[in-house]
Protein backbone atom coordinates (compact mmCIF):
# COMPACT_ATOMS: atom_id res chain seq x y z
CA UNK A 1 0.00 0.00 0.00
CA UNK A 2 1.27 3.33 -1.19
CA UNK A 3 1.20 6.36 1.64
CA UNK A 4 -0.63 8.30 -0.84
CA UNK A 5 -3.30 5.99 -1.37
CA UNK A 6 -5.82 8.21 0.33
CA UNK A 7 -5.45 10.27 -3.02
CA UNK A 8 -8.30 8.70 -4.33
CA UNK A 9 -10.68 9.06 -1.96
CA UNK A 10 -9.71 13.14 -2.30
CA UNK A 11 -9.74 12.81 -5.88
CA UNK A 12 -13.75 11.17 -6.14
CA UNK A 13 -14.71 13.24 -3.24
CA UNK A 14 -14.11 16.60 -4.88
CA UNK A 15 -15.64 15.43 -8.11
CA UNK A 16 -18.54 14.51 -6.22
CA UNK A 17 -18.73 18.47 -4.66
CA UNK A 18 -18.10 19.51 -7.87
CA UNK A 19 -20.72 17.54 -9.37
CA UNK A 20 -23.24 18.78 -6.67
CA UNK A 21 -22.37 22.41 -7.34
CA UNK A 22 -23.68 22.46 -10.95
CA UNK A 23 -26.53 19.98 -10.07
CA UNK A 24 -25.34 17.05 -11.50
CA UNK A 25 -27.01 14.56 -8.24
CA UNK A 26 -27.15 11.34 -9.84
CA UNK A 27 -22.94 11.25 -11.00
CA UNK A 28 -22.97 13.21 -7.40
CA UNK A 29 -24.42 10.52 -5.26
CA UNK A 30 -22.47 7.71 -6.61
CA UNK A 31 -19.01 9.00 -6.57
CA UNK A 32 -19.74 9.76 -2.65
CA UNK A 33 -20.69 6.31 -2.30
CA UNK A 34 -17.84 5.12 -3.55
CA UNK A 35 -15.34 7.69 -2.03
CA UNK A 36 -16.93 6.25 1.37
CA UNK A 37 -16.11 2.42 0.48
CA UNK A 38 -12.66 3.29 -0.58
CA UNK A 39 -12.00 5.12 2.48
CA UNK A 40 -12.96 2.58 4.82
CA UNK A 41 -11.71 -0.18 2.95
CA UNK A 42 -8.00 2.06 2.90
CA UNK A 43 -8.47 2.73 6.38
CA UNK A 44 -9.07 -0.99 7.30
CA UNK A 45 -5.52 -1.79 5.16
CA UNK A 46 -3.57 0.64 6.63
CA UNK A 47 -4.78 -0.17 10.28
CA UNK A 48 -3.34 -4.00 9.65
CA UNK A 49 -0.57 -3.71 6.07
CA UNK A 50 1.07 -0.33 6.14
CA UNK A 51 4.19 0.30 8.44
CA UNK A 52 5.57 3.74 7.54
CA UNK A 53 9.28 4.89 7.79
CA UNK A 54 9.03 8.05 9.16
CA UNK A 55 12.85 8.94 8.78
CA UNK A 56 12.35 10.82 5.36
CA UNK A 57 9.50 13.54 4.97
CA UNK A 58 7.86 11.77 2.24
CA UNK A 59 5.87 9.44 3.40
CA UNK A 60 4.31 11.57 6.74
CA UNK A 61 3.85 14.42 4.32
CA UNK A 62 2.47 11.51 1.46
CA UNK A 63 0.17 10.15 4.51
CA UNK A 64 -1.46 13.43 4.77
CA UNK A 65 -3.75 12.48 2.25
CA UNK A 66 -5.84 10.12 4.64
CA UNK A 67 -6.64 13.82 6.45
CA UNK A 68 -7.28 15.89 3.00
CA UNK A 69 -9.21 12.36 2.52
CA UNK A 70 -11.00 12.76 6.11
CA UNK A 71 -11.68 16.46 5.15
CA UNK A 72 -13.58 16.24 1.69
CA UNK A 73 -15.65 12.99 3.14
CA UNK A 74 -16.41 14.91 6.18
CA UNK A 75 -17.25 18.49 3.82
CA UNK A 76 -19.45 16.24 1.27
CA UNK A 77 -21.70 14.14 3.49
CA UNK A 78 -21.52 16.40 6.53
CA UNK A 79 -20.55 13.76 8.70
CA UNK A 80 -17.69 16.05 11.08
CA UNK A 81 -16.29 13.20 13.50
CA UNK A 82 -14.67 12.54 10.17
CA UNK A 83 -13.17 15.91 10.35
CA UNK A 84 -12.06 15.11 13.78
CA UNK A 85 -10.37 11.94 13.23
CA UNK A 86 -8.73 14.18 10.10
CA UNK A 87 -7.88 16.73 12.83
CA UNK A 88 -6.30 13.54 14.77
CA UNK A 89 -4.29 12.40 12.34
CA UNK A 90 -3.02 15.90 11.51
CA UNK A 91 -2.28 16.49 14.99
CA UNK A 92 -0.10 13.36 14.91
CA UNK A 93 1.42 13.69 10.85
CA UNK A 94 2.22 16.77 10.41
CA UNK A 95 4.93 17.58 13.46
CA UNK A 96 6.55 14.12 11.92
CA UNK A 97 6.68 15.27 8.43
CA UNK A 98 8.29 18.58 9.95
CA UNK A 99 10.48 17.07 12.39
CA UNK A 100 11.82 15.26 9.42
CA UNK A 101 12.53 18.55 7.26
CA UNK A 102 14.68 19.96 10.11
CA UNK A 103 16.80 16.96 9.64
CA UNK A 104 17.64 18.03 6.24
CA UNK A 105 19.24 21.01 5.51
CA UNK A 106 18.09 23.57 2.97
CA UNK A 107 20.02 22.27 -0.03
CA UNK A 108 18.74 18.22 1.33
CA UNK A 109 15.01 19.93 1.21
CA UNK A 110 15.80 21.40 -1.93
CA UNK A 111 16.60 18.04 -3.69
CA UNK A 112 13.65 16.18 -2.37
CA UNK A 113 10.65 18.74 -2.99
CA UNK A 114 8.11 17.74 -5.15
CA UNK A 115 4.16 18.60 -5.51
CA UNK A 116 3.41 16.23 -3.15
CA UNK A 117 4.53 18.50 -0.37
CA UNK A 118 2.01 20.15 -1.17
CA UNK A 119 -0.26 17.77 1.01
CA UNK A 120 0.78 19.70 4.47
CA UNK A 121 -1.01 22.76 2.93
CA UNK A 122 -4.21 20.92 1.33
CA UNK A 123 -4.55 18.75 4.55
CA UNK A 124 -4.55 22.08 6.58
CA UNK A 125 -6.83 23.74 4.43
CA UNK A 126 -9.78 20.51 4.37
CA UNK A 127 -9.22 21.30 8.44
CA UNK A 128 -10.04 24.85 7.85
CA UNK A 129 -13.09 23.78 5.72
CA UNK A 130 -14.35 21.47 8.86
CA UNK A 131 -13.75 24.31 11.39
CA UNK A 132 -15.59 27.11 9.60
CA UNK A 133 -18.93 24.63 8.58
CA UNK A 134 -19.15 23.77 12.51
CA UNK A 135 -18.51 27.82 13.68
CA UNK A 136 -15.22 27.91 14.38
CA UNK A 137 -14.31 30.87 12.37
CA UNK A 138 -11.12 31.53 14.58
CA UNK A 139 -10.18 28.30 14.11
CA UNK A 140 -11.12 28.03 10.75
CA UNK A 141 -8.98 31.68 9.99
CA UNK A 142 -5.65 29.92 12.16
CA UNK A 143 -5.72 26.88 9.97
CA UNK A 144 -5.80 28.53 6.54
CA UNK A 145 -2.70 31.39 7.84
CA UNK A 146 -0.78 28.18 8.64
CA UNK A 147 -1.95 26.59 5.62
CA UNK A 148 -0.98 29.55 3.08
CA UNK A 149 2.26 29.89 5.24
CA UNK A 150 3.03 26.11 4.05
CA UNK A 151 1.97 26.46 0.81
CA UNK A 152 4.34 29.48 0.22
CA UNK A 153 7.09 27.77 1.99
CA UNK A 154 6.64 24.48 0.11
CA UNK A 155 6.22 26.01 -3.25
CA UNK A 156 9.70 28.13 -2.56
CA UNK A 157 11.24 24.54 -2.28
CA UNK A 158 9.78 22.84 -5.53
CA UNK A 159 10.19 26.16 -7.83
CA UNK A 160 14.22 26.46 -6.22
CA UNK A 161 14.47 23.01 -7.02
CA UNK A 162 12.96 23.16 -10.72
CA UNK A 163 15.47 25.91 -11.42
CA UNK A 164 18.50 24.31 -9.82
CA UNK A 165 18.34 21.13 -11.42
CA UNK A 166 15.42 21.05 -13.86
CA UNK A 167 16.56 17.39 -15.55
CA UNK A 168 15.09 15.62 -12.08
CA UNK A 169 12.50 13.36 -13.38
CA UNK A 170 10.27 12.66 -10.42
CA UNK A 171 9.73 16.65 -10.26
CA UNK A 172 7.57 16.21 -13.38
CA UNK A 173 4.99 13.20 -11.82
CA UNK A 174 1.19 13.93 -11.39
CA UNK A 175 2.04 15.02 -7.88
CA UNK A 176 3.35 18.19 -9.50
CA UNK A 177 -0.31 19.29 -9.61
CA UNK A 178 -1.18 19.92 -6.18
CA UNK A 179 0.90 23.09 -6.92
CA UNK A 180 -1.87 24.21 -8.36
CA UNK A 181 -4.41 22.51 -5.70
CA UNK A 182 -3.23 23.57 -2.34
CA UNK A 183 -3.99 27.31 -3.65
CA UNK A 184 -7.66 25.88 -4.97
CA UNK A 185 -8.56 24.55 -1.70
CA UNK A 186 -7.31 27.83 0.04
CA UNK A 187 -9.89 29.20 -2.11
CA UNK A 188 -12.55 27.03 -1.36
CA UNK A 189 -12.05 27.43 2.66
CA UNK A 190 -11.95 30.90 2.26
CA UNK A 191 -15.44 30.66 0.95
CA UNK A 192 -16.37 28.17 3.59
CA UNK A 193 -15.05 31.45 6.42
CA UNK A 194 -17.33 33.93 4.32
CA UNK A 195 -20.04 31.44 4.37
CA UNK A 196 -19.46 31.28 8.27
CA UNK A 197 -19.55 35.04 8.83
CA UNK A 198 -16.27 36.33 8.00
CA UNK A 199 -16.57 38.82 5.46
CA UNK A 200 -12.95 40.09 5.28
CA UNK A 201 -11.39 36.98 4.05
CA UNK A 202 -12.74 37.65 0.19
CA UNK A 203 -9.47 39.24 -1.48
CA UNK A 204 -7.53 36.25 0.33
CA UNK A 205 -9.85 34.04 -1.59
CA UNK A 206 -9.47 35.96 -4.82
CA UNK A 207 -5.69 36.21 -4.62
CA UNK A 208 -5.81 32.28 -3.98
CA UNK A 209 -7.99 31.52 -6.64
CA UNK A 210 -5.79 33.92 -9.42
CA UNK A 211 -2.85 31.77 -8.33
CA UNK A 212 -4.37 28.61 -8.72
CA UNK A 213 -5.65 29.61 -12.35
CA UNK A 214 -1.96 31.20 -13.34
CA UNK A 215 -0.59 27.48 -12.35
CA UNK A 216 -2.61 26.06 -14.93
CA UNK A 217 -1.03 26.34 -18.17
CA UNK A 218 2.69 25.49 -16.30
CA UNK A 219 1.47 23.04 -15.02
CA UNK A 220 -0.18 21.66 -18.38
CA UNK A 221 3.46 21.97 -20.35
CA UNK A 222 5.32 20.47 -17.46
CA UNK A 223 2.67 17.58 -17.73
CA UNK A 224 4.32 16.78 -21.27
CA UNK A 225 7.14 15.40 -19.39
CA UNK A 226 5.12 13.26 -17.34
CA UNK A 227 6.12 9.47 -17.33
CA UNK A 228 4.67 8.17 -14.50
CA UNK A 229 3.66 8.08 -10.58
CA UNK A 230 0.13 8.34 -9.54
CA UNK A 231 -2.45 10.05 -12.12
CA UNK A 232 -5.06 10.62 -8.51
CA UNK A 233 -3.01 13.42 -7.14
CA UNK A 234 -3.80 15.49 -10.95
CA UNK A 235 -7.49 14.32 -10.79
CA UNK A 236 -8.32 15.83 -7.18
CA UNK A 237 -6.52 19.33 -7.95
CA UNK A 238 -8.96 19.13 -10.56
CA UNK A 239 -11.87 18.85 -9.24
CA UNK A 240 -10.93 21.25 -6.33
CA UNK A 241 -10.29 23.98 -9.12
CA UNK A 242 -14.24 23.56 -10.44
CA UNK A 243 -15.31 23.88 -6.83
CA UNK A 244 -12.86 26.68 -5.51
CA UNK A 245 -14.02 28.48 -9.15
CA UNK A 246 -17.31 27.58 -8.80
CA UNK A 247 -17.34 29.19 -5.01
CA UNK A 248 -15.52 32.30 -6.14
CA UNK A 249 -18.07 32.60 -9.04
CA UNK A 250 -20.97 32.87 -5.77
CA UNK A 251 -18.67 34.60 -3.53
CA UNK A 252 -18.11 38.00 -5.97
CA UNK A 253 -20.74 37.46 -8.54
CA UNK A 254 -18.06 37.25 -11.82
CA UNK A 255 -20.99 34.58 -13.07
CA UNK A 256 -18.78 33.75 -16.28
CA UNK A 257 -16.60 32.01 -13.85
CA UNK A 258 -19.22 29.67 -13.26
CA UNK A 259 -19.01 27.89 -16.80
CA UNK A 260 -15.54 28.03 -16.37
CA UNK A 261 -16.22 25.77 -12.91
CA UNK A 262 -18.69 23.39 -15.21
CA UNK A 263 -15.36 22.96 -17.74
CA UNK A 264 -13.31 21.87 -15.24
CA UNK A 265 -15.76 19.52 -13.79
CA UNK A 266 -16.18 17.51 -16.88
CA UNK A 267 -11.94 17.29 -17.49
CA UNK A 268 -12.18 16.24 -13.69
CA UNK A 269 -14.49 14.04 -14.24
CA UNK A 270 -13.09 12.40 -17.51
CA UNK A 271 -10.07 12.07 -15.59
CA UNK A 272 -11.56 10.39 -12.64
CA UNK A 273 -12.72 8.05 -15.06
CA UNK A 274 -9.52 7.44 -17.24
CA UNK A 275 -7.66 6.95 -13.74
CA UNK A 276 -9.96 4.28 -12.83
CA UNK A 277 -9.80 2.74 -15.54
CA UNK A 278 -5.81 2.57 -15.28
CA UNK A 279 -6.15 2.37 -12.12
CA UNK A 280 -7.87 -1.19 -12.24
CA UNK A 281 -6.05 -3.00 -15.33
CA UNK A 282 -2.71 -2.11 -13.67
CA UNK A 283 -4.27 -4.66 -10.75
CA UNK A 284 -5.96 -7.32 -12.62
CA UNK A 285 -3.30 -7.59 -14.81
Amino acid sequence: MRPDAFAAVMATGIVSIAAADHGVHGISDVLAVIAVVVFAVLTIVAIFRLRPDFDAPDVPLQLLTFVAACAVVGTRLGWWPVGVVGLLGWLLLLPIALRAMWRCRWTGLRDRARGGWELASVATSGLAIIAADVGLVGVALGLLALAICLYCVMTGLVLWRAVHDPSQTDLFEPDVWILMGGAAIATLAGDHIHKAGFEGIRPVTVATWIVASLWIPVLVVASARVRGGSWWAAVFPLGMYSSATYATAVETGWHPLTTVSLVFFWIALAAWVLTSLRFGRAHIR
